[in-house]
């Protein structure tokens, strides 16, 4: 972890699991099923999140690639997501579908919550004027909703969605899209992420000094991409930041 030492001119952040706390899009599924099945007469709920589990498990890797790159959007993933739902328990109504999705749609918004550590973090960085970017994948409206509901589009200098450039971490291009908008040499960049494959590895592609954000005290295993540094909360950050 040698390049900690490095001062700090300009962080990159992922979104998703790092700043974004995604534990409870699974309540909304739960939620969106029991106020689809209250309303149509036939529906069990139970038996709707059962078939939304296994639409996902099967429906998901015909589509991730695409979804990630910007060829299928957020909408469009969820509206045939619940057609395939609805259609294992036996509802064929496609204005039942557009309602499950928008159902869905909305009780997922009443969902995303930031972690407990991230406007702290935020408010520090920017009484500190350090240049932040955030480098997510995803289709563009499903991120940038997210970023809108939780007031955070002004919070980032640049924003690089991976549907929205073609290209997807841990590919180093789509750091290098961030970075180069950053007045900030390359050695003094550093990225922030919670995931090995593709935080860590992709940072350390571009050159950058490669934060992994380990909420969960996971354990690194064999042959996994080495952090520069390894944090367990945002909170210790700004140790390494100059005033």
């Amino acid at each position: 972890m040698h390049r900690s030492s490095q001062t700090v001119r300009a962080l990159l952040f992922d979104l998703d699991e790092t700043l974004l706390d995604g534990s409870r899009l699974q309540e909304s599924i739960v939620r969106a099923c029991d106020m689809i099945a209250a309303g149509q007469p036939g529906l069990e709920a139970a038996r709707l999140v059962e078939a939304n589990n296994e639409v996902w498990l099967d429906y998901w890797p015909e589509v991730a690639e695409k979804w990630t790159l910007g060829a299928l959007d957020g909408e469009s993933l969820s509206l045939e997501a619940w057609r395939r739902t609805l259609r294992a328990c036996g509802c064929h109504d496609e204005s039942i579908v557009r309602l499950a999705a928008r159902i869905h749609r909305n009780l997922g918004r009443e969902a995303h919550r930031l972690f407990d550590d991230v406007r702290e973090l935020f408010t520090s960085l920017k009484s500190a004027r350090v240049p932040l970017a955030l480098v997510t994948n995803g289709a563009s409206d499903t991120q940038r909703d997210k970023l809108r509901v939780l007031g955070m589009e002004h919070w980032f200098d640049v924003v690089v969605i991976s549907g929205e450039v073609g290209i997807a971490k841990p590919d180093a291009s789509i750091f290098r899209l961030a970075f180069n908008k950053l007045p900030a040499e390359r050695e003094n960049v550093w990225h922030v992420g919670d995931s090995l494959t593709t935080d860590v590895a992709g940072a350390k592609a571009a050159g950058l000094t490669a934060v992994w954000l380990n909420r969960s005290g996971l354990v690194r295993r064999e042959g996994d991409p080495e952090p520069d540094l390894e944090i367990r909360s945002l909170s210790n950050l700004m140790a390494f930041i100059s005033e």
